[in-house]
């Protein structure tokens, strides 16, 4: 009767024990047993092809242009996209947007304040609901000639834009361009005015008279 009682207590001592493992293997997060949520933004930055548009909106923009793309000459404008999304399942907020702007390159017209000596255009997007989608478009414009280096001929430039929020969700993303200096010093070849062209003329009879003397000189001899 004994190992009964014994075997029948240790039997409901495994299953509590059981019950219990299975039990922690599920351990609560947060503050109120939910999971910890998650916080995610994205950030998309372009540039637009070289173009003689004056809408921004109106250009085709591109993730990177190569040196075999299109180029930028000195004193051109550049259009620039940023996109910022929510693509988290919980609203962000106090979203800030860094622009970092490359050498040779000035702002024009854009977003945000322009700090010279970080280079760096910043501004507050506010706050993102779930799947909310903002635009942005920036205007700038390349070095004249005198301020791009000078010993290159063709260099390309870096772009980087941030974005991150009060949620601790952050990301950044890049665009390349390139720029082709002018070249200088070419020399232009005359146009035939009409002096150039009596004179011309007036060469071609002296030399045909000439080869005709000689002819006659070499035939009566």
């Amino acid at each position: 009767m004994k190992k009964i009682i014994v075997f029948f207590l240790l039997a409901i001592y495994y299953l509590s024990a059981d019950k219990n493992t299975v039990v922690a293997q599920y351990g609560q997060y947060g503050q109120y047993g939910q999971p910890s949520p998650s916080y995610y933004i994205l950030i998309d930055k372009f540039v637009g092809k070289p173009s003689f548009e004056k809408d921004a909106k109106n250009y085709k923009y591109v993730d990177n242009l190569s040196p075999s793309d299109p180029r930028f000459r000195p004193g051109q404008e550049i259009f620039f996209k940023i996109k910022v999304k929510n693509t988290s399942i919980n609203k962000l907020t106090n979203v800030i947007v860094k622009d970092h702007v490359p050498s040779y390159l000035e702002p024009i017209e854009g977003p945000g304040n322009w700090d010279t000596n970080s280079r760096v255009i910043s501004w507050n997007a506010g706050d993102f609901e779930v799947g909310e989608e903002k635009v942005y478009y920036a205007k700038m414009q390349v070095y004249p000639q005198d301020k791009l280096p000078t010993d290159k001929g063709l260099f390309c430039l870096v772009n980087k834009a941030v974005a991150y929020s009060e949620n601790k969700a952050s990301d950044e993303d890049t665009t390349q361009f390139c720029v082709e200096k002018e070249v200088l010093g070419t020399s232009k070849i005359p146009s035939a005015g009409p002096e150039m062209g009596a004179l011309f003329i007036f060469g071609n009879i002296l030399t045909a008279g000439f080869g005709l003397w000689l002819k006659n000189l070499t035939t009566k001899n």
